[in-house]
């Protein structure tokens, strides 16, 4: 019997682990994080799916310890496998699976290497990302390719509904991979990271909106950070704003400056390339807005955004 070692975390960790359950992987070890209560865990829990089928769970640290990896070595694993897990595994781990250690990453490789490939994806305006599975090497996200599965960005997609695509196209890829990784038969594609891009991790600092950008720049970040992530803000007239859902079509703006505004009982802000944004769902000095309270509070005459 087959049998791995998974380190793993939140929904992609979930599906990966029950595609290897479902396929009679033996896995005599799960791999996780404690959850970081100042987090938002909209996320399914690896910790909970792992003890419900009876496998030993640990939640170190420090992944890369010796007395872990010497744990896992007297396990004797056909393969570690990566789904999520949020620490790189260094090259003593990688070494001990006989059969190889792979990662599952969010992207279409070799493009968005590193972190939340999901949002950065979302950020510079692509129409498709997916899920690759690959070997892992000590460099990240960098090993030869065993398969991937495309999924569409579409114009309006926060990056919720995209990870959630993504979740179900890293299932697929493993699904369909496992068999052939079992027989010793998968391919393995080595990657042109030349020809790809890498991007570090972001910070809910980095939602902060620069109206100076085009209308299109500042949806994608809009959406880019929308809830459950930590969500775009600014200023509106000296007050914080959180603008969490935003629509783009091709308008022009209707002033020279960048505003909010109601106009028709839509609310819109004006951008750097004289193009507007419809604002669909934000949030002003703390409280809920739509275009009918925002008239109601400010009447119909602009607020001014930024600093």
């Amino acid at each position: 019997m087959t049998n791995a070692v998974v380190f793993a975390y939140h929904n992609v960790g979930v599906r990966c682990l029950s595609v290897l359950l479902a396929h009679g992987v033996k896995i005599p070890l799960v791999v996780t994080h404690e959850d970081d209560p100042r987090e938002n865990l909209w996320f399914g829990s690896v910790r909970r799916l792992a003890e419900l089928n009876h496998i030993p769970v640990v939640m170190p640290e420090n992944p890369n310890s010796t007395e872990l990896a010497e744990r896992i070595a007297a396990l004797k694993p056909d393969f570690v496998f990566s789904f999520y897990y949020r620490f790189m595994l260094k090259a003593a781990l990688l070494g001990i699976p006989r059969r190889g250690a792979l990662n599952l990453h969010g992207s279409l490789l070799p493009k968005y290497r590193g972190r939340v490939p999901v949002n950065w994806a979302i950020i510079h305006g692509e129409h498709e990302t997916g899920a690759s599975l690959h070997y892992m090497e000590v460099k990240p996200d960098a090993g030869d390719l065993v398969d991937q599965q495309a999924v569409p960005i579409l114009p309006d997609d926060t990056a919720f509904e995209v990870f959630s695509k993504v979740t179900v196209a890293a299932e697929l890829v493993l699904n369909r991979s496992l068999p052939a990784l079992i027989d010793g038969n998968a391919p393995r594609i080595p990657l042109d990271l030349k020809s790809g891009s890498y991007f570090g991790r972001r910070g809910p600092q980095d939602g902060r909106i620069d109206w100076r950008q085009p209308a299109l720049a500042v949806h994608n970040l809009i959406r880019a950070v929308a809830p459950p992530y930590p969500g775009a803000f600014s200023v509106c007239d000296g007050k914080p704003l959180r603008i969490l859902r935003s629509h783009y079509a091709v308008e022009a703006a209707r002033h020279g400056q960048a505003v909010l505004y109601v106009e028709e009982g839509r609310c819109y802000a004006d951008c750097g390339d004289h193009r507007r944004l419809e604002v669909v769902i934000l949030e002003l000095d703390g409280a809920a807005m739509d275009a009918a309270r925002l008239a109601e509070h400010h009447g119909n005459h602009p607020l001014s955004l930024g600093d």
